[in-house]
């Protein structure tokens, strides 16, 4: 075992990012606008305040300034729990006897358990500064609501979550920390909204999904004085904040001389995988380095590999604005599977851009194989990953085998976003065989795709 790369790669305090990066700066071909669904034009800044605060408004529109400056309030916020370790998984690649070097930049090491914290803090810092009383939002898994409640406490600010029903019911525990944050928890679909009783009537019995989460908290957001919504993914004001994950990232692999062949990051909105790849995707970009990127995704809600490149709406009860991106179609609802924080319908429209210009690949892994792979981790490498982590750790395991069979010494690098100690509901299930896959059939998918909107642009 080589003692010349530690097994934690630390920057220090004095080098976290003082700027975050701005992916869309060096795309030629850039994403896609946000439509209007009444007037199907791209989305004005007056028109976007009315949902976001002012400055995410300006960092969501913004696509020719490549760094902003990280406000001194949210860096000092930052040094709570960052710069966050990449860390050298030998005791994994001993197990899988692989000539690749294994490396996981880890992003559990704070209360809320994942990355979800960087954008929260920055989108609960523009709401106070804007003078609000509090803020709206949706969650999966719950990482993003228990990072947004933990941010909106610190700042004061009022807090009201719409938990994803089935995960509302699956992770009580993640839902007991946002409240004791002081977080309004709702399981959605709810009867609490226009919108979620809509969802209720036409899908009785539904589990619920990220799409119908959003609904009803833009509802709420929009319907009430000093509110606006916030959200965890998808957007571009998101993959901005995430941005500090890669750049600490590399900043940290630099120090060693290390140069990854290929980056691999689980995908559900995109936010974890934009933050990842974004200063590696940048010289890509420029054309000063190549790396292989690959997001990874659910079977059961496969939206890059199986989805249609296509504008639809980023929520079920079709209230949000049209996103370009790959997308399975609002009114696909998918099944209540483990990994809470994967299960939307679509892709981040910068990712999807990407994904459809050939610069990234795409690969959907099923249930139980990723389950496999992160008791796997657990067991060699002592910490216990949340299930949406344990899909980009399942690919990195399969990239690290075919490596023992070829004998290529080949860098891996992925995200480990957090940690899984409020999904042992999950685990529960796998140890006991309960678990199972479920992929959906070219009709689930085509029933998604009827409920997407004509645009002809």
């Amino acid at each position: 075992m080589s003692q010349e790369i530690p097994y934690k790669i630390y920057l220090s305090e004095d080098e976290i990012p003082t700027q975050w990066y701005n992916l869309r700066a060096d795309m030629k071909k850039k994403p896609a606008p946000l439509l209007n669904p009444a007037t199907l034009k791209p989305l004005t800044a007056e028109e976007l305040s009315v949902v976001f605060c002012k400055e995410l408004v300006e960092q969501e529109l913004d696509e020719n300034t490549p760094f902003i400056d990280i406000p001194k309030e949210i860096r000092d916020f930052y040094k709570m729990y960052r710069p966050s370790p990449v860390v050298r998984a030998y005791c994994l690649e001993k197990y899988l006897d692989t000539p690749a070097e294994i490396y996981y930049k880890f992003e559990g090491n704070n209360t809320s358990g994942s990355h979800k914290l960087n954008s929260a803090i920055a989108q609960a810092y523009y709401a106070k500064k804007q003078g609000l009383k509090g803020v709206t939002t949706e969650t999966g898994a719950g990482q993003w609501g228990t990072a947004l409640s933990m941010a909106s406490a610190y700042l004061g600010l009022d807090c009201k979550v719409y938990m994803v029903k089935c995960s509302y019911e699956q992770k009580p525990f993640r839902r007991e920390v946002m409240r004791t944050y002081g977080a309004t928890v709702t399981p959605s679909p709810s009867n609490t909204t226009e919108i979620g009783r809509k969802i209720l009537a036409e899908f009785p019995g539904t589990t619920g999904s990220l799409g119908c989460a959003i609904s009803e908290a833009v509802e709420v957001a929009t319907s009430t004085e000093g509110y606006r919504y916030v959200l965890g993914s998808v957007l571009n004001q998101v993959l901005l904040h995430q941005s500090v994950i890669g750049l600490e990232a590399k900043a940290a692999l630099d120090k060693y001389g290390i140069k990854p062949d290929m980056i691999i990051g689980c995908a559900g909105g995109g936010s974890n995988l934009g933050g990842l790849i974004a200063p590696f995707m940048r010289e890509k970009l420029r054309g000063e380095n190549d790396y292989r990127i690959i997001a990874v995704e659910p079977a059961s809600c496969p939206s890059f590999t199986r989805g249609k490149y296509a504008y639809d709406f980023c929520d079920t009860g079709k209230i949000c604005p049209l996103a370009k991106m790959y997308t399975l179609g609002s009114g696909f609802i998918p099944s209540a599977s483990h990994a809470g924080g994967l299960r939307f319908h679509g892709m981040c429209p910068t990712l999807s851009e990407l994904y459809d210009q050939g610069m990234m690949e795409a690969v959907a892994v099923e249930q139980t194989s990723v389950f496999e792979a992160a008791t796997m981790f657990a067991r060699v490498e002592g910490l216990l990953p949340a299930p949406e982590s344990s899909h980009a750790i399942r690919v990195a395991i399969d990239e690290a085998l075919k490596c023992k069979q070829t004998g290529e010494k080949k860098k891996i690098l992925f995200g480990l976003t957090g940690t899984g100690y409020f999904d042992l509901v999950a685990y529960q299930k796998y140890n006991d065989g309960e678990m199972g896959d479920y992929i959906p059939t070219d009709e689930d998918i085509q029933k998604g795709w009827a409920s997407m909107p004509k645009v002809d642009l």
